[in-house]
């Protein structure tokens, strides 16, 4: 009686090692031995056709077997572009860029996943499975591909040489030993048991469980970081609001940043730089702004500078870069299950280069839609730029101090 079990252990043993030609040569050797029956005994310990062992006996028969050799000449399966010469050219038409010329292609608005262009081609006529189109894209130079962002949008002939005034004034201010900050609000962020981008290590099996829906939790609400960050010091203060991103937030930041970290590190300080985006609760055509930014002047004696990027390249603002990044990062795969896990998680962040953060929370009503008269704006004491007075402009004390 043929032992199957020690056929297949043997088997086993060594068919990860083994090539096409000699896990077929060793399968006929067993089936050899093993005499009447063995071919059926064999194939059934370890998986190998039938007709793949009795070409294995051929080969052990034959006189002189192919030395090294995996495959006889021509064998395997023939060249798909080979037995059908149309496939790749049919195949470049379906996945080639939209033309002016053809616009009815049938695969111009899905998806070209393997499955849908196999199914295409195969209603053209060709016999393909989905597996096999990997390969004939390869040969066609085509790999998948995901969007890069390289447009932003209008470019104003002065961008470039706003960047070098923003970086000309940060100097002139560093060189007085005034502070420079970089303010901007960080996304919004849903409070509750929602899942948040990224991974972290956990123990097997401890992943976090969240909604399988992001419904606003009425309740708990959103988080509204807004964050202050000293260039020089490469420092930062975030103020977390429960409300509305508005142009008394922003400047409130400002305020706490001022009365947490400004004063200490900057005893002596009577002008503040401020480098801001074009748009949002501090972009250069909110009135409100300009406003609660005259308030912060008159209330502290500061003269208060300001530079706005030009629309459309926010990410050039330090703070986007040199702390928002690395908030995120630090409470990537973390749910913010309440406004205690933010301020900790943003309070936490550090750099190996000595980035420290500061964060509270800002439990203030900010209301939106605060018009602002031609009347109050002809109170602000504020000095337009040469250069592009709309982005850089300067704001100083009604009163002397």
């Amino acid at each position: 009686m043929i032992n199957t079990s020690v056929i297949r252990e043997r088997f086993a043993a060594v068919s990860s090692d083994l090539t096409e030609r000699s896990r077929r040569l060793l399968a006929a050797a067993e089936a050899k031995t093993a005499g009447h029956g063995g071919i059926t005994a064999v194939s059934l310990a370890t998986g190998v056709a039938r007709s793949t062992i009795g070409r294995g006996l051929k080969d052990l028969a034959a006189p002189d077997p192919l030395p090294g050799e995996v495959r006889r000449p021509g064998g395997g399966s023939p060249s798909l572009i080979r037995s059908d010469p149309t496939l790749l050219d049919d195949l470049r038409r379906l996945v080639e860029p939209a033309t002016m010329g053809d616009p009815m292609r049938p695969l111009m608005w899905v998806s070209k996943s393997r499955a849908k262009l196999a199914a295409a081609l195969q209603e053209m006529g060709h016999k393909i499975a989905a597996n096999s189109v990997p390969k004939l894209l390869g040969m066609l130079n085509y790999s998948r591909q995901v969007n890069r962002k390289t447009l932003e949008g209008s470019h104003n002939p002065d961008r470039d040489a706003q960047f070098e005034h923003i970086n000309a004034t940060v100097l002139a201010a560093q060189a007085a030993g005034e502070p420079v900050i970089s303010i901007d609000t960080k996304k919004k962020e849903l409070i509750g048991t929602y899942k948040n981008g990224g991974s972290d290590y956990r123990g097997k099996g401890g992943a976090d469980r969240v909604n399988t829906h992001d419904f606003v939790n009425k309740e708990l609400g959103k988080a509204v970081p807004y964050g202050v960050y000293d260039i020089a010091a490469n420092a930062g203060c975030v103020s977390v609001g429960i409300d509305n991103d508005t142009a008394q937030f922003s400047v409130n930041s400002i305020r706490r940043w001022l009365e947490l970290m400004g004063r200490e590190r900057y005893p002596g300080m009577n002008q503040l730089t401020i480098g801001a985006d074009g748009g949002g609760s501090n972009g250069s055509r909110v009135r409100l702004f300009k406003i609660e930014l005259q308030k912060l002047a008159d209330e502290t004696g500061l003269t208060i500078q300001v530079c706005h990027y030009p629309p459309g390249t926010s990410k050039w603002n330090k703070i986007e870069h040199r702390l928002f990044c690395h908030i995120t990062q630090n409470w990537r795969g973390r749910p913010l299950i309440d406004l205690e896990t933010v301020v900790e998680l943003i309070a936490a962040t550090t750099t190996k280069i000595g980035l420290t953060v500061r964060c509270e929370l800002d439990t203030r009503l900010y209301p939106k839609g605060i018009k602002v008269s031609d009347a109050e704006m002809a109170t602000l004491n504020i000095k337009g730029d040469v250069f592009h007075p709309e982005w850089n402009y300067t704001i100083s004390p009604r009163q002397s101090f």
